[in-house]
C-alpha cells in the first residue's frame, strides 16, 4: 500500500507543479483534466499525511513509555497519547484502503434520469412528479443544472414518464444508486375514505456520454419528425419539431419534443440514445454488473423495491442497506445526502471486503 501511495504522491506533486506553470494555464482543456486528477488524488494525499503524523506521534509516545527514566506524570500523558494515535493510525489505514479502491470511471459524469410511473395509476404518476421535484431540489443544493428532455404529463399534474439531464461535478457518483423501483405508501388526494395506497415508480440513472464513447452507424438510425403533443394552448407546435430516433440494431427508440427547435430536439434525443447504448454496452462487458443491474428497475410491481417512502409515518427505508430514517419531508425537499452517503459507504465497504477476501 505504501509503495502505491508513494507513486500517487509523486504524481500529485508533478500535477501541482504543472498547474502552477503558465503554459498549462493557457491550455484550458489540459488544465481542466489535470485539475480533475488533482482533486481526485487530494483526499488520498491528505489522509496519508494524517496517517504519517499519527504514526510518528504513536512512535514518539511509545519511546517515552519504553524509557524507564520517564516520570510518572509524563508516562501517563504518553500512554493516553499512544492509545489515541494508535486508534487514529488504524482508522486512517482503513480510510486509505477505501480511498485506494478503483474508482468508477463514470463517477465524474453528468447523467440522464428517467422516471416512469409503475403500479398505482394516477397516484404513481403523481409520485413520479414528487420524485422529479426531489431530485430537482437536491440538484439545486449541489449547484447542478437540470434540463427536461422529455415528459408525458397527466391531467392531474403527474407524469407517466419524465426524462431529464443533470449536469455538474460528480453527478453520477451520487445519483447512480437511485436506479430501481421506489415504492410509496400514502393516502392519495383522490381517496375520500383516507385509505393508504401503495404505488411505485421506476428510476433509471444513465451516465451521459460523448459520441466517442459509443460507436453509432448513422445508417442504423431512422429519424422521424412529428408535431409536439401537449396540454394545448399557445405552446403546441404547429410544425413538426418533435423528433423520434429508432436505433435498429438494439431496437431502442428515443424521442424528444421539449424544445421548439427540431435541431435541439434531435440533439437531446441523440444524447439519450448514446447514454442508453453506453449503459447497455457497459453492462454487457461486466457480468458482475449485469447481475446487479438485471434487477435494478424491474417491472414496477409493488413487491419489488429498493426504497419505500411511507408518508403516514414520515419514514423512508432503503431496503438494500436496511437503513430507515424518519426524515421523509426533509428528503422529499432535496435533503438526500444522508441516505446517498450511506449507500456510497456500503458499496465501498462491500468492495473492500471483496478485495480483502
Amino acid at each position: 500500500m505504501r509503495e502505491r501511495i508513494q507513486m500517487i504522491i509523486a504524481r500529485y506533486d508533478e500535477i501541482s507543479a504543472k498547474l502552477s506553470d503558465p503554459k498549462t494555464a493557457a491550455d484550458n482543456k489540459l488544465y481542466a483534466e489535470l485539475m480533475k486528477e488533482y482533486k481526485n488524488l487530494t483526499p488520498i494525499v491528505e489522509m496519508y499525511n494524517r496517517y504519517v503524523g499519527a504514526e510518528k506521534s504513536c512512535l514518539d509516545a511509545k519511546a517515552l513509555l519504553d524509557d524507564i527514566t520517564t516520570e510518572a506524570e509524563l508516562r501517563e500523558l504518553a500512554e493516553l497519547d499512544y492509545i489515541e494515535n494508535k486508534a487514529l493510525v488504524e482508522k486512517c489505514e482503513e480510510e486509505l484502503k477505501i480511498l485506494l479502491l478503483p474508482r468508477d470511471p463514470d463517477d465524474d459524469k453528468s447523467v440522464i434520469v428517467e422516471i416512469r410511473a409503475g403500479a398505482g395509476g394516477e397516484e404513481a404518476a403523481l409520485f413520479a412528479n414528487s420524485m422529479f421535484r426531489m431530485y430537482s431540489m437536491y440538484a439545486a443544493r449541489q449547484g447542478w443544472k437540470i434540463d427536461i428532455m422529455g415528459a408525458n404529463p397527466t391531467e392531474l399534474g403527474g407524469y407517466k414518464e419524465i426524462s431529464f439531464s443533470v449536469e455538474g461535478e460528480g453527478v453520477y457518483a451520487k445519483l447512480k444508486y437511485e436506479s430501481g423501483v421506489h415504492r410509496v405508501q400514502r393516502v392519495p388526494e383522490t381517496e375520500s375514505q383516507g385509505r393508504i395506497q401503495t404505488s411505485t415508480v421506476t428510476v433509471a440513472v444513465l451516465p451521459e456520454v460523448e459520441d466517442v464513447d459509443v460507436n453509432i452507424n448513422p445508417a442504423d438510425l431512422t429519424v422521424q419528425t412529428f408535431r409536439s403533443s401537449g396540454a394545448g394552448g399557445q405552446h403546441i407546435n404547429k410544425t413538426e419539431s418533435a423528433v423520434r430516433i429508432i436505433h435498429h440494431p438494439s431496437g431502442m427508440i428515443v424521442e424528444c419534443q421539449e424544445e421548439r427547435s427540431q435541431m435541439k430536439n434531435k440533439e437531446k434525443a441523440l444524447k439519450m440514445l448514446y447514454s442508453r447504448l453506453y449503459e447497455a454496452e457497459k453492462t454487457a462487458r461486466d457480468n458482475a454488473i449485469a447481475e446487479e443491474r438485471r434487477g435494478q428497475v424491474g417491472t414496477g410491481d409493488r413487491s419489488e423495491r429498493i426504497r419505500t417512502y411511507n408518508f403516514p409515518q414520515s419514514r423512508v427505508t432503503d431496503h438494500r442497506i436496511g437503513l430507515t430514517l424518519y426524515k421523509l419531508d426533509e428528503m422529499m425537499n432535496g435533503g438526500c445526502d444522508e441516505i446517498f452517503e450511506a449507500l456510497r459507504l456500503a458499496e465501498r465497504t462491500a468492495l473492500l471486503a471483496k478485495n480483502e477476501g
